[in-house]
């Protein structure tokens, strides 16, 4: 839909005095329309953004009539979520392991499928003793502070450092940890882990994996809108992975592992790639699609079963 077409949308709309309900109703609708997979989620999200209300607030303020202004505010809104602007990006936050982020175009909206990665991270965590030991975590490529800061949660006396190559990345990983755990999250800005010493107990990521010549069959929602550089991992999707597996070992301490998320089909390639490095890959853990998505190494065998 083009900015024109999106903009008329509401046109017939624009005279007539709205209720708060009502206008929930027609972004709903207008949603829907245009094939939108979650149309009365992302209206109720939108209006009750537009309105500074949370869930409650909306529900009760259902019969009001709108204001002008009030109006305006929702239909740009609206008028943003059909050009397939993500909701997260047109609110500015997201939340993920229960916790609400910030986000801006600096960062990928984080996605219910990294939860993955958090998940077989935490598993490979509690192999070796309790979550309250002291730890020491990294996370490559950070972003919005996501995948550290759900970590961090679930492990009470862990520190963590997260790397970004993006300033602007780093400015909301920071605002976020302000927010969540601001005496135990610690920022650099540098390529991997080039900046990094250690050892590590953990070090995880969710790297660029799309392959360069698919970028542009993804969502439009995924395509224009999240940041290319965090998304294009080379000809074959894999030129960070082996960048992780030529450089990233050394940091882990004798016993640590490497938790990274996969696209799909890739876990044989990078459980290649990290066993030529020297690290003992554990069956994959899949997402709620069946699909393989956070492959852990170890830096030594620790007696796990057979990797696949």
């Amino acid at each position: 839909m083009t900015r024109s077409a999106s903009a008329t949308a509401f046109a017939s709309a624009q005279t007539e005095a709205l209720t708060v309900a009502a206008a929930r109703r027609l972004l709903a609708e207008k949603f829907r329309t245009a094939g939108i997979e979650t149309p009365e989620l992302d209206a109720r999200v939108l209006v009750a953004h537009a309105l500074s209300l949370d869930n409650a607030g909306l529900a009760a303020a259902g019969t009001r009539i709108l204001a002008a202004g009030e109006w305006n505010a929702i239909t740009s809104f609206g008028e943003r979520r059909l050009m397939n602007e993500p909701v997260a990006r047109i609110v500015g936050f997201k939340e993920f392991w229960s916790l609400t982020l910030r986000i801006d175009s600096s960062t990928l909206v984080p996605r219910p499928e990294t939860e993955t990665l958090v998940e077989a991270a935490l598993a490979e965590i509690d192999t070796a003793g309790p979550r309250a030991r002291p730890l020491r975590i990294a996370d490559l490529g950070t972003g919005s502070g996501a995948i550290l800061l759900a970590l961090l949660s679930e492990l009470p006396d862990t520190l963590g450092v997260g790397t970004d190559t993006s300033f602007g990345a780093l400015r909301i990983a920071q605002h976020n940890a302000q927010r969540l755990q601001p005496a135990r999250a610690a920022f650099v800005a540098c390529d991997l882990g080039a900046a990094l010493a250690g050892p590590f107990d953990l070090i995880v990521a969710n790297p660029p994996y799309v392959a360069s010549g698919e970028i542009a069959t993804l969502a439009p929602d995924v395509r224009d809108y999240d940041p290319r550089a965090a998304l294009d991992g080379g000809r074959d999707g894999l030129d960070c992975y082996r960048a992780i597996a030529a450089t990233i070992p050394p940091l882990l301490k004798p016993t640590g592992a490497l938790a990274v998320e996969l696209g799909a089909g890739q876990a044989a390639a990078v459980r290649a790639l990290f066993s030529q490095a020297g690290l003992a890959p554990a069956r994959p853990r899949t997402d709620l699609h069946g699909t393989q998505r956070g492959r852990v190494a170890r830096k030594c065998d620790t007696g796990a079963g057979p990797a696949s």
